[in-house]
């Protein structure tokens, strides 16, 4: 066995080109919707079009990086992104939250960093011990997700949080946890429902029960699910074509530019456009699970594999939620919605996707 020197341009640059391509192709739909969404608001869609462009320069930097260097500042990445969670409660912003730090000239949600610093952390602890992983070991990983998902939640930001523990959540899986700890784990968090609940603030309560009964208060707490269900069924089979949606054109469609621009989607391109949309974030799911296989390493797998499923999480809450069958945890659709902190997390994320791949030592026989 040798190692073969030969490399592609693609692995000169560590970029790869399915992930690139895909990607892009969901980045420019997403402007194009945005500006319709948006009422065609040209400032807005420059300023998205711009964090596009820095979350691109990001995305080329970080798959400049080696996986090894990744996981040896995964633990200062986390303590910062603690810290930053942290001096929140004191220095943030929001309307009603503390999420927020305005600079001035941008803001920025730190929540979005534990996002990359947790299956970071997570891919680092495990691939450093033999798998399936021991219970001390899978305690551990539970600190680390909890800590940040806590902090997240007290801002309060239920959704994110979730999004981070189901994150971490996917990287125990993958880690090989065992059948009687699954079993144990659902049991458990069944059972902690009812205290959780106590737990909720009233609005956050209040969207859950909108969702069995959204009719129940169609002018209030169950106007945003009513308003996105009569926009994705209006949208048909093709879609009444772009710029011409009547339900965020006439803004009965709240939040259209972000959390409901999937609706959007549904009405003015119809059933095959959203597949279309859906089959692309498919694509760059399967794309990253591929590169996950293919990484030499147990840290790079998890770490790959852990990012591309968390991607498929994002789109089915956000999908589920504009459609009324999950309850309206304020998350964004990948790529498409605007939000510059987000948009940039995603494609350091796709950075490190390609980290992995493009690093891979080549052998041959």
């Amino acid at each position: 066995m040798r190692m073969d020197r030969t490399e592609s341009f693609w692995d000169k640059v560590h970029l790869d080109p399915l992930l690139l391509a895909g990607t892009l192709a969901l980045l420019v739909a997403g402007l194009g919707i945005l500006h319709s969404a948006s009422g065609s608001n040209d400032a807005l869609v420059l300023r998205q079009g711009v964090h596009m462009l820095i979350g691109l320069a990001v995305m080329v930097t970080i798959a400049q990086v080696p996986p090894e260097a990744l996981s040896r500042v995964a633990p200062a990445l986390y303590v910062a992104g603690l810290l930053l969670l942290l001096l929140l409660f004191v220095l943030g912003t929001g309307r009603g939250t503390r999420r927020w730090f305005d600079l001035g000239i941008i803001r920025f949600q730190p929540s979005e960093l534990m996002k990359l610093a947790v299956p970071l952390i997570c891919a680092r602890l495990f691939a450093a011990g033999n798998l399936p992983p021991t219970l001390a070991r899978i305690g551990i990983a539970c600190m680390f997700i909890a800590l940040p998902a806590l902090l997240i939640a007290k801002q309060p930001d239920l959704g994110t949080a979730t999004l981070i523990a189901a994150a971490g959540a996917i990287s125990i899986f993958l880690a090989g946890l065992q059948v009687r700890y699954i079993f144990w784990s659902v049991i458990g968090g069944l059972l902690s429902l009812v205290p959780l609940w106590g737990l909720l603030h009233d609005y956050q309560r209040q969207r859950v029960l909108t969702l069995l009964d959204p009719e129940k208060d169609p002018l209030g707490a169950g106007y945003h699910i009513i308003q996105s269900v009569i926009a994705v069924g209006s949208g048909g089979l093709f879609g009444k074509g772009w710029l011409n949606g009547t339900q965020s054109r006439l803004e009965f469609l709240p939040e259209r530019h972000t959390d409901f621009i999937f609706a959007v989607i549904c009405e003015e391109f119809g059933f095959v456009g959203a597949m279309a949309l859906i089959a692309a974030y498919l694509l760059v799911v399967v794309r990253g699970l591929q590169i996950a296989a293919g990484a030499q390493d147990t840290f790079g797998r998890l770490l790959a594999a852990t990012l591309s499923l968390t991607l498929f999480v994002y789109v089915f809450v956000n999908t589920g939620m504009v459609i009324g069958q999950l309850p309206v945890v304020g998350v964004p659709l990948p790529l498409v919605s605007y939000g510059g902190t987000s948009l940039v997390t995603l494609l350091a994320a796709f950075g490190i996707l390609m980290s992995v791949h493009t690093h891979r030592k080549r052998l041959s026989f």
